[in-house]
């Protein structure tokens, strides 16, 4: 069970502030039925792990019916529950455990687009006139037939389809299968909120938001303007993909989302709820991230792609990410992430050694903002390496083997060594191997290890939680040194600063003004504070709490 201080938050009206949120990817957390993929029953069954990290919410990805032609995120059934995870009975279970042990749930809601088999996009693409012609984005095609405009698909092509029976293109940002919902259209819009009163009404406790900045496209179709080369490194794409040759100026990032992402917040508000956007934009993130999260009014919180680069951040880049956050808005309120179900690990992304996960893991707990960890993030489980023939995902079949795709981060999670698939499942075979690598890292191996990589996130997130100026706080005096990144996090009469050296050399820092005590001395923080200053080695962190 959690604290009684967290209790009392996550009752509050803004409990999602500075929450810990832990990331679910279900085909992959525990198999209950023998199948070979994970299931709510074997969700159920883990919540406890969870919990023991002192994580406060989870948020669980796509279990809604689906042809899975993108695992989940191809809906046909907003209002139920894939026969492959369960039932809705399964689902009511899940989130009475949850509540039980504290945790809330977010269940991720894809919005900018559903399965082609969705009964909507059946009727839409069936007529010209029927009552859901204007459902999807539909368009003519040019004079020579060609698509109306230059829009790409992230998954490669064009992001326009052919449909016989209209004599039109419809519009599809990701597999021709997903058709894009056309929010322009106010039915679609109710729709779509009262698939959002379904689930809250049966205990769900908010969304996360999928391409939460792809819901309009320009209603004038537009073409986009090309990107030029030297920015095309800074991409939510894989460098083979020709979507990263083009400024998305018109196919997302639309002015009239800003009045639905109101009208979804006030569905959220009479059930305390709230939602995590996924904002999906290279050039920009930060700033839309901002106007999505600021006021009040919108939802409360998103994230955007700064840490899930590929490239290790350095002190200079964080320094430059909090200076351009603060400029679009003071009020925006983030939720950092270095990995999910869609990047390489970030241990193998940013090819981290022990001293470097632990400390980047302390540095998460306390930048201002929400936090979100993925499934098997506290074992420092690697990016598996798969042979193209156990790959699922349609976007590394399409661009393999330049981008190998997304399965590398999908395989099922390990909870114990002895076992061929690390425990997730009794099936002779799972939907993707289990990498022999991750099987020493199962979770059963760590919990008996003290030096183990899970202890460590349990003591970094206890930090977080004990200080209200981690969770709720302030930042100011944002600031690069060399290798040493410095961020003060204020709140009523608690100060928090922290100094991470990000680099392999030692380094010195010198503190803000006052009388500083060391704390976080189990996180391997410095302890010496002498002269208000303190010397760091590499990969090594100052923690230090001042009253007043």
């Amino acid at each position: 069970m959690t604290d009684l201080t967290t209790e009392k938050r996550l009752a509050a009206g803004d409990w999602w502030r500075g929450a810990v949120i832990y990331q679910v990817y279900p085909r992959s957390f525990q198999d209950s039925s023998g199948d070979g993929i994970g299931d709510l029953k074997g969700i159920t069954a883990r919540l406890d792990h969870i919990a023991s990290l002192g994580a406060e919410v989870i948020w669980i990805s796509p279990f809604f019916p689906s042809p899975m032609k993108d695992f989940g995120y191809d809906v046909s059934d907003y209002c139920d529950v894939d026969p492959i995870f369960g039932a809705l009975a399964d689902y009511d279970a899940l989130i009475a455990r949850a509540h039980e042990l504290g945790l809330r749930v977010l269940i991720d809601l894809v919005l900018s687009h559903s399965s082609d088999r969705h009964e909507w996009f059946r009727e839409s693409r069936s007529s010209r006139d029927n009552p859901k012609a204007d459902w999807y984005v539909w368009a003519d095609p040019k004079p020579d037939g060609t698509p109306p405009n230059n829009w790409l698909s992230i998954f490669g092509g064009s992001a326009w389809a052919w449909e016989a029976r209209r004599e039109q293109y419809y519009l599809h940002n990701f597999l021709s299968s997903q058709p894009d919902l056309n929010l322009h259209t106010p039915a679609v819009q109710d729709a779509l909120l009262d698939v959002a009163r379904f689930w809250l009404a049966r205990g769900t406790d908010g969304f996360r938001l999928d391409t939460i900045n792809f819901y309009f496209a320009d209603k004038y179709l537009r073409d986009n303007p090309s990107l030029p080369k030297e920015l095309r490194n800074n991409s939510i794409a894989p460098s083979v993909n020709p979507y990263n040759h083009q400024l998305h100026l018109f196919s997302k990032n639309q002015p009239e989302n800003l009045e639905f992402l109101k009208r979804f917040r006030s569905v959220l508000a009479p059930f305390n709820a709230a939602a995590v956007g996924e904002v999906g934009d290279a050039q920009h993130g930060l700033e839309i991230m901002a106007e999505y999260t600021s006021g009040g009014d919108k939802v409360q919180m998103c994230y955007p792609f700064e840490l899930l680069q590929p490239s290790r951040p350095t002190a200079s880049f964080l320094a430059e990410t909090f200076t351009r956050l603060e400029a679009a808005s003071a009020d925006a309120w983030p939720c950092w992430s270095y990995s999910n179900h869609d990047v390489i690990r970030h241990i193998s992304r940013w090819n981290l050694g022990p001293a470097e996960a632990r400390l980047f893991t302390t540095l998460q707990m306390c930048l201002r903002g929400s936090v979100c960890l993925y499934q098997g993030e506290e074992l420092g489980l690697p990016e598996a390496e798969l042979s193209f023939e156990d790959l699922q995902d349609p976007y590394g079949i399409e661009f393999w083997p330049e981008f190998k795709g997304r399965d590398g981060c999908r395989t099922p999670m390990v909870w114990q060594k002895d076992n061929a698939s690390g425990g997730f499942s009794a099936a002779p075979r799972t939907w993707l191997p289990v990498p022999s690598t991750h099987l020493p890292l199962a979770v059963a191996e760590e919990e008996r290890d003290p030096g183990a990589l899970i202890h460590h996130y349990r003591r970094a997130i206890a930090f977080r939680r004990a200080h209200p100026a981690l969770i709720r706080g302030s930042s100011e005096g944002m600031r690069a040194e060399g290798d040493v990144f410095s961020i003060l996090r204020r709140d009523g009469g608690e100060a928090i600063f922290c100094a991470a050296n990000l680099g392999d050399a030692a380094a010195r820092v010198a503190l803000p003004n006052g009388r500083w005590q060391a704390v976080g001395a189990d996180l391997g923080a410095v302890t010496d504070l002498s002269g208000n200053e303190a010397a760091l080695g590499p990969w090594q962190i100052c923690l230090a709490r001042r009253e007043g």
